[in-house]
């Protein structure tokens, strides 16, 4: 535990990662190319992007019943092939529906990737440490978001998009072979849970996990804290803050590249506070989502467009939700026995990505409507205008207000069985702070 080879392991694992990220968010900076070389609307672009997800989403409970029968090694290495080959078949396609089998496949691939990272974590590490390595791989991992928005888009922009999706396959080779190479299940000889022989057993595993209100409690986590993020910087961010507010794509790639700054900065404070007060920690989730959804509101209520200062605001809020969202894996290990930690995991990875996927078709669908509405008014308006994406992203709010009510709902529930099984009560907030309070007058 905590070893040096502990930390080279993690390291390549935390690289495949990275290189995950990057295939997942280069269809992002490259959402006017795909327009035009495809000749697709804002509804089939969304589309694109979508059906990636759906598949991310869809595969990651059988993921997770993989990953506790074969282990990360085999889910990392196969995720890396699934990527490559989706990547090539992107690169050299001039045909729509091939792009989308491209990135449909590069969403199997990046489906394995996270869960399988995080299912190596407890077999590695131990202690006070392993929520904080667990906030620093999902921040880190965001490091290829950068990789998307300055390497990828200037051989995009430079050399052209066979050239760059090109490239991003080779990345996945590099993957491959590492994995082969580095990655380990486990130390050696270490005890560690009994896998599932069969079928039946893995599939009971994901059950009784599902069952745990804890699971409930970091699928709603994940589902309300990390969706807004992931729809601005994967999909909609960049053509409009490009086409809608005017900035330069220069501009627009280092507002991006604002999400993973916020990150490197929250995810180490949200990690601390998440070892030292792990009682609290569905109470942070709470206060992500409404800053989120108040910050949204301030931005959209406006008739003009917002001034720039709101914007970064907007991108710093957007990016507390990605280590706001590693808090959900915290609820998956802590009320889950270790044998179904990848079952676990891959439930409450699923909640982010299906909120994504339905904001970003929303918005995509929002977007064609309001711009014909406006034509049918006599007030034609360009698809990506502020007068459009106000409206369009304005449909967040109803995907975020299902999930903060299961939120609640499901937090309640976990309460309960604690207290029912364990003997702990959580005190209100309030109360918690009131009686922190009186102890240092005491004293």
């Amino acid at each position: 535990m905590n070893s040096r080879r502990s930390w080279i392991i993690w390291g390549a694992a935390l690289f495949a990662y990275i290189v995950a990220v990057m295939q997942r968010s280069s269809l992002g900076v490259s959402a006017v190319e795909a327009t035009d070389r495809f000749t697709i609307s804002a509804s089939a672009l969304s589309t694109l992007a979508v059906v990636q997800l759906v598949v991310y989403a869809a595969l990651q409970i059988p993921v997770g019943v993989l990953l506790d029968r074969f282990g990360s090694r085999v889910l990392i290495a196969s995720g890396a092939v699934l990527m490559l080959t989706g990547q090539l078949l992107v690169a050299f396609s001039d045909h729509f529906a091939l792009a989308v089998i491209g990135r449909m496949l590069v969403g199997a691939g990046d489906a394995t990737t996270f869960i399988s990272v995080l299912r190596l974590l407890p077999n590695w590490f131990g202690g006070k440490i392993l929520p904080q390595v667990s906030q620093w791989t999902g921040n880190i991992g965001q490091l290829g978001q950068l990789l998307s928005v300055v390497p990828f888009a200037w051989l995009l922009h430079d050399f052209g998009w066979s050239a760059a999706f090109g490239a991003a396959a080779l990345m996945s080779l590099v993957v491959f072979l590492l994995t082969l190479a580095i990655v380990h299940n486990a130390p050696d000889g270490a005890e560690t849970a009994a896998r599932p022989e069969t079928w039946g057993g893995a599939l009971r595993l994901a059950r009784d996990a599902l069952k745990r209100p804890g699971t409930q409690l970091g699928f709603w986590s994940h589902f309300t804290t990390q969706s807004p993020g992931t729809t601005f910087s994967l999909l909609w961010g960049f053509p409009f803050m490009v086409s809608a507010l005017g900035y330069s794509t220069a501009q627009a790639a280092a507002l991006l590249s604002v999400f993973l700054v916020v990150g490197l900065i929250a995810g180490p404070i949200l990690g601390v506070l998440s070892a030292r007060y792990p009682m609290r920690r569905s109470t942070m989730v709470i206060g992500i989502v409404l800053t989120t959804a108040l910050t949204w509101a301030y931005v959209l209520i406006r008739n003009d467009p917002p001034p720039f200062w709101l914007v970064v605001l907007l991108i710093i809020v957007l990016g507390t939700g990605g280590p706001g969202s590693l808090i959900s894996f915290d609820f998956a290990r802590a009320f889950n026995p270790l044998r179904s930690h990848g079952s676990a995991t891959g439930i409450v990875n699923v909640g982010g990505f299906v909120a994504a996927f339905v904001m970003m078709y929303l918005i995509g669908v929002t977007l064609d409507l309001a711009s014909n509405l406006y034509a049918a008014a006599g007030n034609p308006v360009e698809l990506y205008s502020w007068e459009t994406f106000r409206v369009a992203f304005a449909s967040q709010f109803f995907v975020m207000a299902i999930g903060f009510v299961f939120l609640v709902l499901s937090r309640r529930k976990t309460r309960h069985r604690m207290k029912f099984d364990e003997g702990i009560e959580v005190a209100p907030l309030w109360v918690a702070l009131s009686r922190a309070i009186t102890r240092r007058r005491r004293e």
